[in-house]
C-alpha cells in the first residue's frame, strides 16, 4: 500500500474565492485540501501553457560592456598618426 506525503503548506484566496471553495467543499462534502487538489489536477495543462514571468518581459538585453582603460599601446589614432613634413621645414638628420 502506498503511503501519501501529507505536508502542510499555507496557501491565500482572496475572501470571496475562498467562500466559493468552502461552498463547494460543503455541497460535495469533501473537504477544502480535496477540493483544491482536484482543481489543480483539472486545471494544470491550462495553467502550464500560461507565459512566465521572464516570456512576458522577454529575454534580458546584453549588458553594456565596459570600454577598456586605455594603455599607451593602445592609444586614439590621432595621437600615433603623424601629420606630413612641411616642406619649409629642415628635414632632420
Amino acid at each position: 500500500m502506498a503511503t501519501t506525503d501529507h505536508r502542510k503548506q499555507s496557501l491565500y484566496f482572496p475572501e470571496d474565492m475562498l467562500e466559493e471553495i468552502q461552498r463547494e467543499a460543503t455541497r460535495q462534502d469533501r473537504s477544502l485540501s480535496w477540493i483544491v487538489q482536484q482543481a489543480w489536477k483539472v486545471a494544470r495543462a491550462d495553467i502550464r501553457r500560461m507565459p512566465s514571468v521572464n516570456d512576458v518581459l522577454g529575454p534580458l538585453p546584453p549588458r553594456p560592456v565596459a570600454p577598456a582603460a586605455q594603455t599607451a599601446t593602445s592609444a586614439p589614432a590621432a595621437v600615433t598618426t603623424s601629420a606630413p613634413a612641411s616642406s619649409d621645414e629642415p628635414s632632420k638628420p
